[in-house]
């Protein structure tokens, strides 16, 4: 009897110990995910657990952060808990952030850069006309790589945001201003038509 109540304890306790495991890995993942701080009370709602129960979990993880060899941490704002980086990781951080971003620039981006550069400021819908098909990917791309920018809108019906480039474009081709880019004839303009067009093609044909 004595045995049998013995063994029934190991494996309730072994139970609980997977079951505060298991709401550990979902309070982490909630935290790695939104980022900033997340209140007490969204998190007891998210584990369906009481708000004393879910600080002790939380707490019982910060610990753990604290005592090994982590590069991450928990603090604690108030009534609300937030995961980020510990400060003795911050000099490994600056070093990978002072790495130069390395991007691939396509035809299809090196294009509808080029009609940029020479017909800025433009909206979507001119770069669209000239290459004959949908630039939005583009278009982000080369903003995400910091050669073009929205520069204002257009004075017209829905505003139509304009897009030119960037000091960083003038620093990445060599050259002081637009002005001192090569000139742009209607046979290239036709070439970029021709080019989106099999663009497509080769798209349908996928």
């Amino acid at each position: 009897m004595t045995l049998s109540f013995h063994i029934m304890s190991n494996v309730e306790r072994k139970y609980e110990i997977m079951e505060i495991r298991k709401l550990e890995s979902v309070i982490e993942a909630i935290l790695f995910t939104m980022g900033d701080s997340v209140e007490l009370e969204k998190i007891a709602y998210a584990i369906d657990h009481d708000l004393d129960t879910t600080r002790k979990l939380i707490h019982n993880l910060m610990d753990k952060y604290d005592n090994e060899d982590r590069g991450i941490k928990i603090i604690e704002l108030e009534d609300s808990y937030q995961l980020c980086t510990k400060t003795e990781m911050y000099e490994y951080l600056i070093k990978v952030a002072s790495v130069p971003k390395k991007y691939a620039l396509t035809d299809v981006l090196l294009e509808t850069l080029s009609i940029i550069a020479y017909k800025q400021p433009i909206t979507r819908i001119e770069i669209e006309k000239i290459r004959g098909v949908k630039c939005d990917h583009a278009v982000n791309k080369l903003i995400e790589y910091n050669l073009v920018a929205e520069v204002g809108r257009l004075d017209a019906p829905g505003k139509p945001l304009l897009f030119g480039t960037t000091e960083e474009f003038l620093r990445k081709f060599g050259v002081k201003s637009v002005e001192e880019l090569p000139k742009l004839d209607n046979e290239q303009i036709e070439d970029f038509k021709n080019e989106a067009i099999e663009e497509v093609q080769l798209k349908l044909e996928i």
